[in-house]
């Protein structure tokens, strides 16, 4: 029976090792910059029900913006969004910024927005083909498209920043971010880190007026 363990465990070796080289591929051949959607990416983003037919930018005016982020490992990572051609130059220059200050992303990732196994927990992102979300007070949906319908706002860190209305929250791993003079990592608090997207132009949602703030959400018009 030695043998067939022996056997076994270089199989199980060889397949880790395998997994792990994939991907550790999948991240290191990405490099900064801005680049047209694949075709395996505009499949994607269709068949992920992010972009629809009737959404108010066209699947060509998007472009994917790689840029380098620092992790809450301590560690620089190669992220991706997706938005709308015309802003990607004042965002890079903005995330260039984050990561000059070494300001604390979770997760950048085409994949988790937009693959086979999507995952939103905590995720940095922007394109997103939906209305704009009323608030918690009242639920539902606005009857208007949200920014990110258009590619033109993002979402920074949404377990650290949540969005708030009448002191409620709808994910509930971040109701304790809800109390905003307790500063931890990843929060977007700091002026100078705000500064990084307000220098280029856009609107935080976490200076709205009433009892609804949106502290994750830049935007190109602050909507």
């Amino acid at each position: 029976m030695a043998p067939v363990k022996v056997v076994a465990t270089l199989l199980l070796a060889t397949v880790v090792s395998v997994a792990a080289a994939t991907s550790t591929a999948a991240t290191t051949h990405l490099q900064p910059g801005v680049a047209k959607l694949t075709w395996t990416q505009t499949h994607e983003l269709k068949t992920s029900g992010e972009w629809h037919s009737g959404c108010p930018v066209a699947r060509r005016d998007l472009r994917v913006l790689t840029v380098r982020y620092y992790g809450f490992d301590h560690g620089t990572h190669l992220g991706q969004i997706v938005v709308n051609k015309a802003v990607t130059t004042p965002l890079t220059t903005a995330f260039a910024k984050l990561y000059k200050m070494r300001f604390p992303i979770r997760k950048m990732s085409f994949e988790a927005a937009y693959g086979q196994h999507q995952d939103w927990s905590d995720l940095t992102a922007s394109f997103e083909c939906r209305q704009a979300a009323a608030s918690p007070c009242t639920g539902g949906r606005t009857g208007t498209w949200s920014m990110h319908a258009y590619g033109e706002a993002v979402d920074l860190n949404p377990r650290e920043n949540p969005y708030v209305g009448c002191g409620m929250s709808r994910d509930k791993t971040a109701r304790s971010y809800m109390r905003r003079s307790d500063v931890r990592p990843g929060m977007a608090i700091r002026p100078t880190w705000r500064k990084s997207f307000a220098k280029v132009g856009w609107g935080w949602g976490g200076t709205w007026q009433g009892s609804t703030k949106d502290y994750m959400h830049f935007s190109i018009n602050g909507h």
